[in-house]
């Protein structure tokens, strides 16, 4: 028996067609399920009080903004966590698949696990083909310069929560998951990844789904790169 504390943090703007099933769908070994609304307009927030999460609002967009808004929100509890995973909130993603994501946490002592959605368990069309083109440049990219083995920068991942405090995060936006990487890699943790399922979204992309957030993602990743390459 996982006797672990557990919390998840899904950031989510305006995802009330599939949130819903990302609650339900999360084990029940999590102890807290935290949705945090990142400016939705629509019923993103009231579906998921309904489904049982602690909801959140963050007016500021930004996928880093809801992540920290999330994490602030722990810091203040009695009981801090031991285990923090982070999941999208467009049910492209598995969430029944925490159960692998927090098991080398578990069992190895593993600080940081990323579930990689590699091609095998992806579902057609359920990737861009500049998401596709974005991840393999960053990892190529993380292994030229750092030695990391990492394939993916998928969102769905755990990591041990004093680990996670030690890493300062700070990107607001769409740099999140490579800062947590790079600094990950920066401070030796140990990680692996998980191959992981993926489907495609309900709903329309706030990122890859469009020109313009490509574009923002794709340089926001590579400055965190290059940043790291030459401090």
């Amino acid at each position: 028996m996982i006797k672990q504390n557990i919390k998840v943090i899904i950031p989510a703007y305006n995802e009330e067609d599939s949130i819903t099933n990302v609650v339900n769908d999360i084990p029940d070994i999590v102890k807290e399920v935290i949705v945090v609304s990142n400016n939705s307009t629509d019923n993103t927030e009231e579906n998921a009080t309904k489904a049982g999460a602690t909801v959140l609002k963050e007016s500021r967009k930004g996928y880093g903004y809801a992540c920290l808004k999330g994490m602030d929100y722990v810091a203040q509890q009695k009981e801090l966590p031991d285990i923090i995973v982070f999941l999208d909130g467009d049910y492209s993603d598995y969430p029944e698949q925490l159960i692998e994501i927090i098991d080398p946490i578990i069992k190895n002592d593993v600080d940081l696990v990323i579930g990689a959605r590699v091609k095998a368990l992806r579902a057609p069309g359920s990737m861009t083909p500049q998401q596709v083109f974005g991840n393999w440049l960053a990892t190529f990219l993380m292994k030229l310069f750092f030695g990391a083995k990492f394939t993916d920068l998928g969102p769905f991942r755990a990591i041990k929560y004093n680990k996670l405090l030690d890493l300062n995060m700070e990107d607001k936006t769409y740099g999140w998951t490579v800062e947590m990487q790079l600094k990950a890699l920066k401070q030796k943790l140990s990680y692996v990844e998980i191959p992981v399922k993926y489907r495609n979204r309900i709903g329309v992309s706030k990122v890859s789904g469009t020109v313009k957030g490509s574009i923002f993602a794709g340089i926001k990743i590579l400055g965190w790169i290059f940043k790291y390459s030459f401090k």
